[in-house]
Parts: structure tokens; sequence; C-alpha cells
């Protein structure tokens, strides 16, 4: 990141209100690397998720960079259940070990954190591999493998194509469960919007949107 930025972003899954999960984040470049305050709302009223997030990242040399966030989780049961909170944490590391090829790696959870004693129950520890390749200014691909230490893995690819300056076509697939996802991206100045759907082929449709901004 080269200038302080901020976004939110809204999702309704299923087009299900209940489902839905909005977001908001702010990230400071500073001399010594990058600050980032993220915060995540799901649910409604008699289920509710929470997740805030404290991030420092730092490149490390031109081809290396790493970072680590510090989350507060929080989830609500209705009145009957009540609260529970915890801490976790998460850890990225990202490298370009030839032009315009980036692969990076990523762990949420590593340390397995309980959220209650009956049945072990634990935040899940999800572990992420994935890589870029720009093949020229207009188009590049991406791939990630995804698993849930307690789940089968999820294999996902995207593609985006850039037809006219500041205008984006993007298409995706992701195998467990099995998603196809189209959306478009606009650049107006400071401004970014982003718009996508995903289709799941039992549940059907859900979209999201987002809207960056990055200052002077």
């Amino acid at each position: 990141m080269k200038k302080t930025s901020a976004g939110i972003f809204y999702e309704t899954r299923f087009m299900i209100n209940e489902l839905s999960t909005g977001a908001a984040t702010v990230v400071i470049p500073t001399k010594n690397g990058t600050f980032g305050v993220s915060v995540f709302d799901f649910g409604y009223s008699l289920y509710k998720e929470n997740k805030y997030g404290l991030s420092f990242g730092k490149s490390f040399s031109e081809n290396f960079s790493a970072g680590i966030q510090m989350d507060y989780l929080t989830t609500k049961i209705s009145d009957n259940y009540g609260n529970k909170n915890v801490l976790a944490a998460e850890i990225g590391i990202q490298t370009e070990p030839i032009k315009n090829f980036t692969v990076g790696a990523h762990v949420f959870n590593p340390t397995r954190t309980r959220i209650a004693s009956y049945n072990d129950e634990r935040v899940p520890t999800i572990m992420r591999l994935g890589f870029d390749y720009k093949f020229s200014e207009k188009v590049f691909v991406a791939a990630e493998i995804e698993k849930d230490i307690d789940r089968k893995g999820n294999i996902k690819a995207g593609l985006e194509y850039c037809p006219a300056t500041q205008f984006y076509l993007r298409a995706g697939i992701a195998t467990n469960p099995s998603l196809s996802c189209l959306g478009i991206g606009i650049k107006l100045k400071r401004f970014q919007l982003d718009i996508s759907s995903s289709l799941h082929s039992v549940l059907g449709i859900s979209s999201q949107i987002g809207l960056s901004y990055e200052f002077e």
C-alpha cells in the first residue's frame, strides 16, 4: 500500500438478509510498514458474529513481504445463550519469485483458539496458498487452495480483464461449495466500485458490493 485508503463492503448471501455480511477497513502506510483496522459484521439479532482486527504489514525487500493481524471475535446466540468473546490471530506472507508472478500464503487462527469446552468447540483454523500471474496490463489470473483443517479443501480460480481504462471484467469459480462468479470494477479518480454475484447450484445467488477510496 502506498497511500491511506478506506473501504466498505456488503454481501447478501443467497439473497437472505439474515445471512448478510458488512465490513469496513482503513489502511495507513508509514515509513516502517502499513497499519490496518477492520470490522466485520455477520448475521442478525438472534445470531450474530463480529470480528475486529488490528493488523501490520511490512515489505522486507522488493520481492518479499509479511503481515500479522490480531482479531477480537464475538458471537451472540439469542438472549438465552448469551455472548462469547475470544482472541485469535492470523499471519500471511507474499513473494514474487519471478516478474509478474506472485505467491502468497495465509493462516487464520494457527493457535486453534477454543470457543467453549463443551465438545471442544474451536474457532476454525484455515490455511490458504495462492498465486496470481499478470499476462499484461489488461489481463491477470489468480488461483487459491483453501483448507479448513476440519473440512474438505476448496479450490478457487479467477480471471480479470481490463477492456478499457478504469473498467474491469471478472469471472471466477470455486469447488467447495461449487460456485460460479461474475463481477465488474470501475475506478473513478480516487474511488473504486466493485460489484459481483456468485451462483450456488442449490442455494441460489449471492450478491456483493464494495467501495474504496484512496486519499492523497
